[in-house]
């Protein structure tokens, strides 16, 4: 929907210059769906939302890894038991990449050696 502003409306306002300068009148163009918009903005200002934003992201980020890297983008084996399968062993690989990371000291120190 369309919103016009009348010219006798635009024209004795002091702001007109700055508002509308290329245009006689002001139009404000405002959809149909504005209202849900209105409501899906106030609930994503809400603190339960931005937590619930923030552990969605952990678990999405986690599947996306699985997706683009580990090349999961397809299930091999068949069936629900095969599914639960190839997850555990996938969601086995990200929890030992993570220890990985975690635990690594970096390659070891050129000229110093270990204690006989």
């Amino acid at each position: 929907m369309i919103y016009r502003a009348s010219k006798k409306d635009c024209i004795p306002y002091a702001m007109k210059p700055k508002c509308c300068p290329n245009t006689p009148v002001r139009k404000i163009a405002r959809s149909v769906h504005e209202d849900a918009r209105d409501v899906a903005r106030l609930i994503g200002a809400t603190e339960q939302y931005q937590r619930s934003r923030h552990e969605r992201k952990k678990v999405e980020g986690l599947f996306a890894h699985l997706k683009r890297i580990l090349k999961i983008d397809r299930l091999r084996l068949r069936g629900l038991t095969g599914a639960a399968d190839e997850f555990t062993l996938a969601a086995a690989v990200q929890n030992l990449r993570r220890l990985a990371k975690l635990t690594s000291q970096g390659p070891p120190i050129q000229g110093t050696r270990a204690p006989v």
